[in-house]
């Protein structure tokens, strides 16, 4: 068995955590922690996991201390916000555990890039062994890593829709354009008046319209994808659900493909990935076909009239886009089958 440790339990991405490693046949979790709720029983905090299920009622979130995490821990969780995460994660590798951080600060590899988004960089020597933590571009290199920087949520459903087309070079690197929508739950649990209910309930609206902070991972990503520089012209957007997204991404086509032809490229490059599905043309993904699940389904479309590609993708923003991803990449790191713990299906309705 595993042993694994969740720093900052008490949030969305904790919890999530906790659900899914509750059932997880191959984990121990040892070590729960959360500094604004120290003291309090898992089960008590979250009644929906009082299921007598990988012994979680048994746990109490403590506060966060890295040498008796790294004692009891092969590998820690750190779903944390940026900067908390730099601050214990260097510790946490000195002890000698394994490390999955959820937050962004080990998503870049040039320290100048996070900086210029977020702020400087207390461990910036650790950026060149971290590995970005999206399986189906990097499993070899996860498999190997102490470090991985999981992917945000909304990069995820954006790489994952346009590497194919790059890859293949049927698009236009140049002129990519990725509209996103998103439940409130990726604003996470603190107290925000933009999420509030009465704010959100029967409304929709855009945020950070030029200035969104996972601009520049999408960028990274698309970028080695395409074999240079790109610029994309990334919105997102705030639904009245509670979680998922779904991501439309625009480019115009390098020559004359149809949307079977698209099909037929995903499928070959997604044909041994268990998390991808590639929907025929006449399937349009949903969010609730992805819910509670750690799936990506991705449909694409060709607008004859301008000669663009519409590729739309569908992701949980807590499981694919945050927490289940992060267990993939651990069970990629510690040996055990990609799958586990993760095998639900959508629920839907």
């Amino acid at each position: 068995m595993i042993k694994t440790a969740i720093v900052g339990a008490s949030g969305y991405t904790g919890v999530e955590l906790l659900r899914i490693l509750a059932v997880h046949p191959g984990v121990e979790l040892t070590a729960v922690t959360s500094r604004q709720e120290a003291g309090r029983r898992v089960a008590d905090l979250f009644p929906s996991l009082d299921g007598r299920l990988g012994g979680l009622e048994d746990l109490v979130l403590e506060t966060p201390d890295p040498a008796a995490l790294t004692a009891r821990a092969d590998l820690v969780f750190t779903a944390v916000p940026h900067r908390t995460a730099m601050e214990i994660i260097p510790a946490l590798l000195a002890g000698g555990s394994r490390v999955v951080d959820l937050s962004a600060d080990f998503r870049f590899k040039d320290p100048a890039v996070y900086e210029a988004w977020y702020e400087p960089h207390q461990a910036a020597d650790l950026l060149a062994e971290a590995v970005y933590g999206l399986p189906e571009l990097y499993r070899d290199r996860i498999r190997e890593a102490r470090l991985i920087g999981n992917p945000g949520c909304y990069p995820t459903s954006i790489i994952l829709a346009a590497a194919p087309l790059l890859r293949a070079g049927l698009v236009d690197p140049d002129r990519i354009i990725a509209d996103s929508k998103s439940g409130v739950s990726g604003a996470g649990r603190g107290t925000n008046m933009t999420s509030q209910f009465c704010e959100i309930d029967d409304g929709l609206m855009a945020y950070k319209v030029t200035g969104h902070r996972h601009t520049p991972e999408i960028e990274q990503e698309l970028g080695l994808l395409a074999g240079r520089p790109v610029a994309v012209a990334f919105t997102p957007h705030l639904v009245p659900i509670s979680r998922g997204i779904l991501s439309t991404v625009y480019a115009p086509l390098t020559g004359t493909a149809k949307a079977e032809d698209l099909y037929d490229t995903a499928s070959a490059f997604y044909r041994d990935e268990v998390f991808v599905r590639v929907r025929k043309p006449d399937r349009l993904p949903h969010t609730l076909d992805v819910r509670g699940t750690n799936f990506c389904d991705i449909g694409y479309f060709v607008d004859n009239r301008t000669g663009w590609v519409k590729a739309v993708s569908v992701i949980d923003n807590l499981t694919r886009g945050a927490s289940g991803q992060a267990v993939c990449n651990m069970n990629l790191m510690t040996g055990q089958p990609e799958t586990a713990g993760l095998a639900s299906l959508g629920l839907r309705p």
